[in-house]
């Protein structure tokens, strides 16, 4: 296995048209990042692909399959104790469809390795608004969900519901990974929240993020209504149980 210190995470439903695209870019690039693809049984044959690469890149992709369709949150867990098992400092978190810019994962990397940062999120609204191909409802959607979790939480941070992330490692060493309750966005809110409540450093760095052109979003009803709802849920557990959004050596 090539020697690294990082690991990028990414989950997969239906991914096949955009996997080999992501996975060669972030080879291309200059810093040496492992990949581990958490599949979750995608019908249209994503894992498959993914293995004809490893055959290619078999010291640094990996493929952990799972069983059915059971959710973000819990295929970034997953990944997440895969590679803390594995002794990575620096554990990414990004999307399939190429929304996420590969050049950015140095740009993260930098943020926490070299300026001392626990969490680097990739931020769409740092430096004003850079969503490329998005409907303007969607935008706004987003955008003002952004302010409602910070009204609600008090977390100064500006993209809230960013999925594009660099942990170090003793970030997901302290947040107790099995009692994270949200599997859709408020998955990424509920880390994020965690993560600040707890003391750690975090940092944004400004990307753009263009929609995907293959494929089809994860976005529902049911998963908005989660975020919504979540983060009411977050604030008031923080309130009662103050103690869990404590690090152990605190």
């Amino acid at each position: 296995m090539t020697l690294a210190d990082s690991l990028v995470i990414i989950p997969t439903y239906n991914e096949r048209g955009n996997i080999e695209k992501v996975i060669r870019r972030i080879f291309s690039l200059s810093k040496v990042f492992h990949i581990l693809v958490v599949d979750d049984n995608s019908p249209d044959g994503t894992a498959e692909k993914v293995e004809d690469l490893i055959s290619v890149f078999s010291d640094k992709l990996f493929l952990e399959s799972r069983p059915g369709k059971q959710g973000l949150g819990t295929a970034y867990i997953h990944g997440f104790k895969w590679g803390l098992d594995r002794h990575y400092e620096y554990i990414f978190e990004m999307d399939a469809d190429l929304s996420h810019d590969p050049n950015d994962l140095e740009r993260l990397y930098d943020a926490c390795k070299n300026k001392g940062h626990d969490l680097a999120i990739g931020s769409r609204y740092i430096d004003g608004v850079n969503v490329v191909n998005w409907p303007m409802g969607r935008v706004l959607m987003s955008y003002f969900a952004s302010i409602y979790v910070r009204m609600v939480t008090g977390m100064p941070v500006q993209d809230t519901t960013a999925g594009y992330k660099c942990y170090h490692r003793k970030v997901l060493e302290a947040i107790q990974l099995d009692e994270i309750r949200f599997t859709g966005y408020a998955f990424q809110i509920e880390m994020k929240f965690k993560a600040w409540k707890m003391g750690f450093k975090i940092t944004e760095v400004s990307i753009v993020f263009t929609d995907r052109t293959e494929g089809e979003s994860k976005m529902s009803t049911r998963i908005f209504k989660e975020a919504v709802l979540g983060v009411i849920q977050l604030r008031w557990q923080s309130l009662v149980r103050p103690k869990k959004f404590r690090v152990k050596a605190d």
